[in-house]
C-alpha cells in the first residue's frame, strides 16, 4: 500500500477545539463532541466537509473492504500532512473543519472525472485495489465544480472473496453488524473511526503509526463482540443521522493497540 504527495514531516495534526471524551467508551458522548446528535455551539460555526473521491471504473471496481481501509488511511494521511499542520496551507481549513461538525462525504469518479479531480490540490492514497483522493476541507455549500458534480449514491462494492481476518495485534476499525450502509457511507464512517483513534493517541504513538504507513484493518464485528466493544472504553462513532441511518447510531469502534487500557 502506498500514498503519493506525502511529506516527510511526521508532526501530529492539531486536535479539535474540544476532542471527544474517551472515558465513557463513546467518542460521541462528550458534551461538545463533533459527533454529538444534540445541538451544540459547533452547529453555529461555519460548516465544512472533508471530500473523499473513490476511483471507480466500471470494468475494474475495487474490493469493498480495501476501499474502506484506503478511505480510513486517506483521512489519517490528510490529518498528518505537513500542509495540514501549524502554518501549512491547509491548516486553517483543517482547524475550521474540526471546530464544527466533523463531516466527510465520499463521491465516486471515473475516466475524465477522476483525472479532473486528481488535478485539484489533495492527496491520493492507494491500497491493494482501491484508490482514494482526499482533499482539504471545503465549505458545506462551496464544493469545487469538479467535485460538486460527482455522484454520491450508487457506490456499491463487493469483496470478490472473504477478507482476511484482522490482525488482533494491530489497529482495527470494527463495524456495527446491525447496520446496512452503502460502501460510500461506510467509507466515511471508517474515516471517522480512524480520526477518533488519531485524536486519542499521543504524539509518539501517532508518529509510529504514520511511519509504518498507517496499517489498519476494517471488519464487521459479530454481535457479541460488538456489544463488548461499545462498552470497552474505545472510541465509538455515533452518526449524526444526516443520511441513511438513524441519528445516534453507533457505526464504528476504533480499536488501536495503544488505546487498549
Amino acid at each position: 500500500m502506498s500514498s503519493n504527495d506525502t511529506p516527510a514531516n511526521p508532526s501530529a495534526a492539531p486536535r479539535p477545539a474540544a476532542p471527544p471524551s474517551g472515558g465513557s467508551g463513546s467518542a460521541g458522548s462528550g458534551p461538545d463532541s463533533p459527533f454529538r446528535t444534540e445541538p451544540t455551539h459547533r452547529d453555529e460555526a461555519p460548516q465544512f466537509v472533508l471530500p473523499l473521491v473513490l476511483h471507480l471504473e466500471k470494468t475494474d471496481p475495487p474490493a469493498r473492504t480495501d476501499a474502506l481501509r484506503t478511505a480510513a488511511r486517506a483521512v489519517l494521511t490528510m490529518l498528518s500532512d505537513e500542509r495540514s499542520l501549524d502554518e501549512g496551507e491547509w491548516a486553517q481549513l483543517m482547524r475550521d473543519w474540526q471546530d464544527a461538525r466533523i463531516r466527510k462525504v465520499v463521491r465516486r469518479a471515473r475516466g475524465a472525472e477522476w483525472r479532473k479531480a486528481s488535478a485539484l490540490p489533495g492527496i491520493t492514497v492507494t491500497g491493494g485495489s482501491a484508490e482514494v483522493r482526499v482533499f482539504p476541507p471545503v465549505p458545506l455549500d462551496g464544493w469545487p465544480k469538479e467535485l460538486a458534480k460527482l455522484q454520491v449514491s450508487g457506490t456499491d462494492l463487493d469483496d470478490p472473496r472473504p477478507p482476511a481476518a484482522p490482525d488482533p495485534a494491530g489497529p482495527v476499525l470494527w463495524l456495527n453488524p446491525d447496520l446496512d450502509m452503502s460502501a460510500g457511507k461506510t467509507m466515511a464512517q471508517a474515516g471517522h473511526g480512524a480520526q477518533l483513534a488519531w485524536w486519542e493517541l499521543s504524539d509518539q504513538e501517532r508518529k509510529a503509526w504514520r511511519e509504518a504507513g498507517f496499517p489498519l484493518a476494517v471488519a464487521t464485528a459479530d454481535p457479541g463482540r460488538w456489544r463488548d466493544l461499545t462498552v470497552s472504553g474505545l472510541p465509538v462513532v455515533r452518526d449524526a443521522g444526516f443520511t441513511e441511518i438513524a441519528p445516534g447510531s453507533c457505526t464504528v469502534v476504533a480499536d488501536h493497540p495503544a488505546l487498549r487500557r
